[in-house]
Order: C-alpha cells, then sequence, then structure tokens
C-alpha cells in the first residue's frame, strides 16, 4: 500500500513541477488550426463522395441500357 501512496505522491510532484505546460494561447492557436484543417479535410472527402456517386449514376445508367 506504501508503493501506490509514493506512486501517486511522485506522479502529482512530477505533473506540478517537472511538466511544462503549453500557454493557453498556443493552445488555442492550436487548437483552431487542427479545427480548420479538419474542416478542409471534409469538405475535399464531401467533394470526392459527390463525384463519385455521380460518376457511379452515369456508369449504372450506362450499364442499364
Amino acid at each position: 500500500m506504501k508503493k501506490l501512496i509514493r506512486y501517486f505522491k511522485e506522479s502529482y510532484s512530477e505533473l506540478v513541477h517537472k511538466v511544462s505546460w503549453t500557454p493557453v494561447k498556443e493552445l488555442q492557436s492550436l487548437a483552431i488550426t487542427v479545427m480548420v484543417a479538419s474542416l478542409i479535410f471534409a469538405v475535399v472527402v464531401l467533394a470526392m463522395d459527390l463525384s463519385f456517386e455521380n460518376i457511379m449514376k452515369v456508369v449504372y445508367r450506362y450499364l442499364a441500357r
């Protein structure tokens, strides 16, 4: 049990004193960058999906003749 308590105390001490935390402004900037990149990626995937859907409709119409 003592080992477990010591482990938690050391973990807490490391988090408080040894870890360097990223400043809030930088975190906000990075979060916005990730959101914009995700949005762009989603739009590209949507465009590809709609394009392939239309291509497949044309192919199926041609094959159904």
